[in-house]
């Protein structure tokens, strides 16, 4: 398979220096420099400010500000049924289904491995063995706020190092393990479909990865694998437990026999935030 110049250069790019740059440029409160970036953002992703908290493009103090936008709650809805999973962000089904022993489908024809992804905590990767995921891309213009698709605690969070290759179709397709290689936020929830994890993956000119509970986590002081514990963090199905600055994509992963996912979602299927994306219990007792 030809490589596209388009990927070739990602592996020359300085990927974390360059992102660094843009977030400095993302959060700048200069008029000068916020504006004219807030406003051909605006228009050319044809940004609904209607949904937006604050509709008025001049209130946000920076581009980082306008882009992590909170919306009306009336703009997102959250599917109420106490047996319902729903989607933890807006964005495009980039692949779901079955976790095969511990091998996760990336693209068509490209695998990852579970424990890779997990940054090699085995024990944690178990639990997720044969499961179900589902992976979600978050465009430019999609609201870029992370939710619960199930309530739970959190028991765990993991920091994973590493590169910040673009994650759209195209490098999906064409680099190796991309999301066991980039950088990455894991956190593993307890709920009662038993653990949940939503991992958030850092792309290139994602400025960082931030958390309800521990705030920024990403740039990393340390380039090391960090893991921490939780016993008083609960949050509710659809109650917002991080963001981007700037877009990346979330995968959710449950363990065997835990949950099913709607049958009518598919590759490239458009979620909005809230809606329901799947139901709680074995695969095998939903048929009946």
């Amino acid at each position: 398979m030809k490589i596209p110049l388009s990927i070739l250069k990602q592996y020359f790019l300085p990927q974390r220096l360059l992102s660094r740059f843009i977030g400095k440029v993302a959060h700048s409160k200069l008029a000068l420099i916020k504006t004219p970036f807030i406003h051909y953002f605006h228009k050319h992703y044809h940004v609904n400010m209607q949904e937006a908290l604050e509709p008025s493009l001049s209130a946000y103090p920076s581009f980082c500000d306008f882009f992590i936008r909170k919306l009306k709650p009336e703009a997102r809805p959250v599917d109420a049924h106490l047996h319902h999973l729903v989607s933890p962000a807006d964005g495009v089904i980039s692949e779901l289904g079955n976790i095969e022993s511990t091998k996760l489908i990336q693209a068509k024809g490209v695998y990852f491995d579970l424990n890779n992804l997990f940054g090699q905590q085995s024990s944690i990767a178990t639990a997720f063995t044969n499961g179900k995921f589902i992976t979600i891309y978050l465009a430019p213009k999609d609201y870029h706020r992370v939710h619960m698709p199930l309530a739970g605690h959190l028991r765990e969070m993991i920091y994973v190092p590493g590169k910040l290759f673009s994650v759209n179709t195209t490098s999906t397709q064409h680099i190796p393990q991309l999301f066991a290689r980039n950088e990455r936020v894991i956190s593993i929830f307890e709920t009662e479909a038993g653990p949940m994890a939503l991992v958030l993956v850092g792309a290139m000119i994602v400025a960082s990865i931030n958390t309800r509970w521990a705030g920024q986590i990403t740039p990393g002081a340390k380039r090391q694998i960090s893991t921490h514990s939780y016993k008083n963090v609960f949050l509710r199905k659809g109650e917002e437990m991080g963001y981007f600055n700037l877009g990346s994509t979330v995968i959710v992963l449950f363990g065997d026999q835990s949950i099913a996912w709607e049958s009518t979602l598919h590759v490239s299927s458009k979620l909005k935030m809230g809606e329901k994306i799947g139901i709680k219990g074995p695969s095998i007792l939903l048929a009946h």
